[in-house]
């Protein structure tokens, strides 16, 4: 015998169709045996399940494109809630190494920066997205390059272009991200 039983999700949007941090919770009440933490299969079964789910229902392109807007979004959200903003740039780069560590995000670091014109190249080691995966030939970190991207626009202050270089599945073993102004 099945039973389908259906039922609704209520996520409360903000007015302004916004997120608010507030929007994930008391972790503290909701976990209080297994705590702040999951694993990494368990992030990427969500995160590569949604992409397919997405890449089926409206291809590839439109996939990359709101896996991005995602990132950004989260990356924003990041930002404002564990960086402090007020921070020189080589400063607010430093927290952000210290902050990717902390949340086991991955091992960011700065390769190169032009703070004149607002470019960068910055390497991602051991990070959620795609350390480990098979070499497919392209690169899969969508979700972080707007991540990145998220974290920088709210930095500055400006729009910013994040592109991933090197990957884990080109190959790399390190995943690096050309960061500049749109």
């Amino acid at each position: 015998m099945i039973f389908l039983i259906n039922f609704t999700i209520k996520i409360q949007i903000m007015e302004d169709n916004s997120f608010s941090w507030e929007q994930l919770g008391d972790m503290e009440t909701g976990r209080p045996n297994l705590g702040l933490t999951t694993t990494v299969e368990a992030y990427r079964l969500m995160e590569y399940t949604i992409r397919l789910v997405l890449n089926n229902e409206l291809g590839a392109d439109m996939a990359n494109k709101l896996l991005i807007q995602a990132g950004i979004l989260a990356g924003k959200a990041f930002c404002i809630h564990y960086l402090d903003q007020s921070l020189s740039l080589n400063k607010f780069l430093a927290q952000v190494h210290e902050k990717f560590l902390e949340h086991a995000i991955g091992v960011l670091n700065v390769e190169k920066t032009d703070p004149e014109k607002l470019n960068f190249i910055v390497t991602m080691s051991e990070d959620l997205d795609c350390s480990g995966l098979p070499v497919t030939g392209n690169t899969v970190c969508k979700y972080d390059e707007g991540f990145l991207a998220g974290i920088f626009n709210t930095y500055i202050g400006k729009d910013f272009e994040v592109k991933e270089i090197d990957c884990w599945a080109t190959g790399s073993r390190t995943c690096r991200f050309r960061i500049r102004l749109k």
